[in-house]
């Protein structure tokens, strides 16, 4: 009888098993088809009609959710695996992958930058050039009442606008202006995963409901708005880097993520509507740049002329965290300004250690109060992280509670003290996030703190039987150096994709800065959070983007025949490196000297960007010889450019050729099999340099730290004798030695007298 049991029981499982097989198999998912358009069958009349029949063909009852007819060349639409693979088999497919979730990388900014009083002087465009300009944000939507979207004093809109105002829930026509002349939303990838949007909790429109989109886009091109801040902090002038460019909002983020369906399809309609500059402070998993969708579409919007701007991502201070690194891209890491909000703790021992805040309701009382670690009084094995539920009310009543940063929203830990009976509390970092100080608009007195402070407060409850504490606030504080420093949450390189691009390219303001805000949640996102503020303080590199989208928007108004890699270059040759006193650029999470792997060229310096006397220019050629260098077949190519491309199999391809206004050499292909001998090992870069200012002889000037590598540049001087001459120089590396560490780093600069033209050079040993 037992065995008899056993075999029905195996029995049942294997039936269990073979069903839930089925199901995964027949699982539909979002998948989007890249097409070979121009080699669309002579049967068709459309390609509509060609994508539609090549979709029947497996599975009858699919519809197409969108098709794409700029950026790529195809189609997004539910299927089952072996549907997709059924596919993916057929004549004129090109690729078939399935849809991925990207992530948000969640004003003092313009003086910090020396663009206030500036830009309208006479180095930069008068008024109806800069208006000219337009600015795609892909983001959350847009909050068309914000005072940042007036447009007062704006002209017509430009007449190459061709996009349009979609109506939707709570947004109509009259929502736009001169201002936000376009906007439109994208959720067909989103529902077809969610299921419909449920609109009393999201609005199926352009408008924004999280307040990110809001923030990027008025970051980029917000109208100057007087008397702006956050419950009074950061109280002044509030305007984006591009004040009078316009702007065009795409919704293509919502509570369940961004798909990347409809980010293509957000990025493919920006494209035909005439975008000149689109912002994504986003990104997702790291993929090879034929199955990255961002980096598709900005293949696509770079070859028409459009400045791609990106966010790198929020997974410092590890290395090889970035996102968004196609050499068509610019990809923009986050440094701090010199504004903070202080707050300042006492506790009982006599010592007074800082923190930041942007609390502004009752303060505590001014005498000491009950402290604890949250640690010490929770009843879950996370308590220290002050998680929803997990402190122990007794314990915590009318106490100061430290909490340790990580897991859930900074500010929602307030709120489990506060329902514990807590009266305030003390967020204090660990390991992951350093001394790095991000200020939060909390919903009880709090002050954040660094590791550093965290850890003598936490030793100081540990060692006394009655510990105390207060905590007070300090306003907003200006002038606080040295800054910038870079931010630790900022990503970093090596480019995991192609370490041979050094990436970021730069860094921008991303660290507590001010910029517009939905009406629709408070400043810190939390349901319970009522207040409504028309501004809002938050950090990330989706904040450093907009910042160089914006000042791409400049440059290209006040050079409108720069290409989006010379206006890059710009940005990037011109960036600084050092303080004014010569020290490099602090990290955050080190304390010490940051790198090219942390910063890129440098921080982005607007007003030298705008004449940077010689540029580093790339045509879609380049990019597609660059492709050529990585051995993506003719497929792969296909899927990025949308052309037949074949790779001159006589031909000598190289990365290393990529005219590119940076280096990243890694030194293990250029050691090669002389890795373990002394027999030094050559490998050589070839730059071409473009005037775009007045006749000038440059020369060639390297700072290196390194004696494991020599450093020889051919010709040391370069003479323009027009605008718009083209130099070509080699730069010639050579590996003498077994290097001391895994890393080192050098300068390249060019000068005449007036211009610095620098590249940072980075080396790498694994």
């Amino acid at each position: 009888m037992e065995r008899l049991r056993l075999m029905f029981l195996l029995i049942l499982m294997v039936v269990l098993f073979h069903v839930f097989v089925d199901a995964r198999q027949n699982q539909k998912k979002t998948y989007i088809i890249h097409m070979d358009k121009f080699n669309m069958p002579a049967d068709f009349d459309d390609h509509t009609q060609w994508y539609d029949s090549s979709l029947k063909s497996v599975s009858k009852s699919a519809n197409m959710l969108y098709t794409y007819n700029s950026v790529i060349h195809g189609y997004s639409t539910q299927l089952t695996a072996d549907e997709a693979k059924a596919l993916a088999q057929q004549p004129g497919i090109l690729l078939v992958h399935e849809e991925v979730i990207y992530e948000l990388h969640t004003t003092r900014s313009p003086t910090f930058l020396g663009l206030e009083g500036r830009e309208s002087r006479s180095f930069f465009p008068q008024t109806e050039a800069r208006s000219e300009v337009i600015i795609g944000v892909l983001d959350t939507g847009v909050w068309p009442e914000s005072k940042s979207f007036d447009d007062t004093g704006l002209g017509p809109v430009p007449a190459s606008w061709k996009g349009k105002c979609q109506t939707g829930k709570n947004f109509d026509a009259s929502s736009c202006n001169r201002k936000l002349i376009g906007a439109r939303f994208f959720s067909q990838g989103y529902e077809a995963a969610f299921g419909a949007i449920d609109e009393t909790i999201e609005s199926k429109s352009p408008r924004d409901d999280e307040g990110h989109g809001t923030h990027t886009a008025t970051t980029a091109a917000g109208s100057v708005v007087t008397g702006a801040s956050l419950l009074g902090y950061a109280t002044g002038t509030a305007r984006g880097m591009a004040s009078h460019a316009r702007v065009a909002a795409y919704k293509v983020c919502w509570t369940g993520g961004c798909f990347s369906s409809d980010i293509l399809a957000g990025m493919d309609q920006a494209v035909i509507d005439g975008v000149n500059v689109l912002s994504l402070s986003l990104g997702g998993t790291i993929s090879d740049y034929h199955r990255d969708i961002v980096a598709i579409g900005a293949f696509s919007a770079a070859s028409q002329g459009i400045f791609v701007s990106c966010s790198a991502g929020n997974g410092g201070p590890s290395s090889g965290t970035l996102s968004n690194v196609a050499p068509w891209i610019t990809t923009v890491g986050a440094g701090t300004m010199d504004r903070e909000f202080p707050a300042y703790i006492g506790i009982g021992n006599g010592k007074k250690l800082n923190g930041v805040s942007l609390y502004s309701g009752k303060a505590l009382p001014s005498s000491v109060m009950p402290l604890v670690y949250a640690g010490n009084v929770s009843q879950s094995s996370n308590g220290n992280l002050c998680t929803s539920g997990s402190l122990i009310p007794e314990k915590v009543a009318g106490k100061i509670v430290v909490c340790d940063r990580g897991m859930n929203a900074r500010a929602q830990k307030g709120l489990v003290v506060k329902d514990a009976g807590g009266i305030g509390m003390i967020l204090a970092n660990t390991d992951t996030y350093g001394d790095e100080l991000v200020a939060d608009a909390h919903l009880i007195p709090t002050a954040a703190v660094g590791q550093t402070a965290g850890n003598l407060i936490k030793q100081y409850i540990a060692s006394n039987s009655n510990p105390t504490a207060t905590i007070a606030f300090g306003g907003t504080k200006l002038g606080v150096q040295p800054s910038p420093v870079v931010a630790a949450f900022s990503s970093r390189g090596p480019n995991p994709i192609t370490p041979d691009v050094l990436k970021p390219d730069l860094i921008a303001p991303g660290v507590n800065i001010l910029a517009g805000w939905t009406g629709k949640v408070g400043p810190t996102g939390l349901q319970e959070d009522t207040r409504n503020v028309g501004f809002n303080i938050i950090s990330g590199t989706s904040m450093s983007c907009p910042h160089v989208s914006g000042l791409a928007a400049l440059l290209k108004a006040t050079h409108p025949e720069w290409s989006p890699a010379a206006i890059r270059s710009a940005l990037m040759t011109t960036s600084y490196s050092t303080y004014k006193n010569g020290k490099t650029i602090e990290d955050v999470a080190t304390g010490m000297s940051s790198t090219p792997f942390d910063y890129g060229a440098g921080h982005v310096n607007p007003t030298a960007a705008v004449s940077p006397g010689l540029v580093y220019d790339l045509t879609v050629d380049d990019y597609i010889n660059f492709l050529c260098a990585l051995d993506y077949s003719p497929s792969m190519i296909k899927v990025i450019a949308k052309r037949d491309i074949s790779c001159d199999e006589n031909k000598e391809y190289r990365v290393a050729d990529l005219n590119y206004p940076s280096f990243s050499i890694p030194m293990e292909t250029a050691w090669g099999e002389h890795a373990d001998s002394s027999t030094p090992t050559v490998t050589r870069y070839t730059r071409t340099l473009t005037n775009v200012g007045n006749p000038a002889t440059y020369k060639a000037s390297v700072s290196s730290e390194t004696q494991d590598v020599k450093i020889l540049v051919e010709p040391q001087t370069l003479t323009f004798s027009r605008k718009n001459e083209k130099k070509t120089y080699t730069v010639t590396f050579t590996a003498t030695s077994k290097p001391s560490g895994t890393t080192s780093f050098a300068r390249l600069e060019w000068s005449d007298g007036q211009h610095v033209v620098a590249s940072p050079i980075a080396f790498s040993w694994t």
